[in-house]
């Protein structure tokens, strides 16, 4: 991790200071048996974007499957992870995004009023809610996400709405998932200019190699307003050789991002790069857990995300940030999907 600079703020959490935009799905998850991943030519341990061929496996897995519903989608989860370590005051994370007029649509909202995250989604007609389908066999998971909806968020629809806008204002730190750049880059640099206009903190995670590669022009476009940049040692690989920083040496990667263009010069960007079990950059040591404990790391990275801006919402110094992200982080793969208990044992 790269950073010299203070995150002081003059407030403490209160309702709506953290905001996050993304791509909302409704997370579906069972255990199933392996005809229903042959019939569906699933591998037992994957993530996958929904084909036509699997458009039909979602109704199937609810009405074949005892299925648990929870609200999902990477920036959906760090803000629910990010509210849950905070607990007090409820709705301190704003989230906007697109779902569909329809009955998944309905059990996402409601499951995000569960997590006390002040979701505030665009509902339109035209495509049905995202899911995520969690198939799951013994200790595998089999991924199928299906973003419909959340590829549909529109800026003049929802955003630029006064009501809406109004809660982007009363925000002081921002997240966005990189998985936006793909659905409304124009929404992500109208929130990033105003957090930069204002002095405020604006986020944003690299989220997945393929982000750095083919969204490249997106993600550049909004990188002179990020103030904290996320990413796992994979994206950062795949970011440096992108951008030809010609090292392969995550500190190096991470020096460099910090160093490119910078509109807000009154902050310096800081860049936060895990590594799994290795220590985050710059030597902040990892919680040591035990390999049979770990029962899915698939939430890990939004988990590190939410604690991390758990604490920058609470103007702590960036090692508690730091140690607040590893906590959440490690409670959060021992336990399948982004799930957590009612309260964090964190001080």
């Amino acid at each position: 991790m790269t950073q010299n600079t203070d995150l002081a703020f003059s407030c403490r959490p209160f309702a709506n200071s953290l905001f996050g935009m993304g791509n909302p799905l409704l997370d579906i998850s069972a255990v199933v048996d392996k005809d229903f991943l042959d019939k569906y030519s699933l591998k037992p341990n994957d993530q996958i974007l929904a084909e036509d061929k699997h458009k039909a496996l979602f109704d199937e897995l609810v009405k074949k499957f005892k299925v648990e519903y929870h609200a999902g989608g990477a920036t959906q989860n760090s803000i629910k992870i990010a509210q849950w370590m905070i607990q007090e005051p409820h709705n301190v994370g704003t989230f906007f995004g697109c779902i569909g007029k329809d009955k998944f649509g309905e059990i996402l909202k409601q499951k995000a009023k569960e997590t006390h995250v002040d979701a505030h989604y665009y509902e339109q007609d035209e495509e049905p809610t995202g899911t995520c389908a969690a198939c799951i066999t013994g200790d595998n998971r089999s991924l199928v996400a299906n973003l419909a909806a959340a590829n549909c968020y529109k800026k003049e629809k929802h955003l630029d709405l006064e009501e809406n806008w109004k809660l982007v204002e009363k925000a002081r730190v921002y997240y966005i998932a990189g998985f936006f750049l793909t659905v409304s880059v124009e929404s992500i640099l109208k929130v990033a200019k105003h957090a930069s206009e204002n002095n405020k903190l604006f986020c944003m995670n690299l989220s997945a190699p393929f982000i750095c590669q083919f969204f490249k022009d997106s993600l550049m476009q909004v990188m002179p307003y990020i103030d904290v940049l996320f990413g796992n040692e994979t994206e950062a690989t795949a970011f440096a050789k992108e951008q030809d920083f010609e090292t392969e040496d995550i500190q190096e990667i991470a020096k460099k991002a910090q160093a490119l263009p910078k509109v807000n010069k009154k902050r310096q960007r800081i860049v936060v790069f895990t590594q799994g079990k290795d220590d985050t950059i710059e030597t902040f040591p990892v919680l040591k857990i035990d390999p049979k404990d770990i029962v899915d790391t698939n939430g890990a990275g939004d988990a590190f995300v939410g604690g991390f801006l758990s604490g920058l919402v609470q103007e702590k110094p960036l090692d508690q940030c730091v140690k607040a992200a590893h906590y959440s982080a490690n409670v959060i793969i021992r336990r399948a999907g982004c799930t957590f208990p009612e309260k964090p044992d964190f001080k």
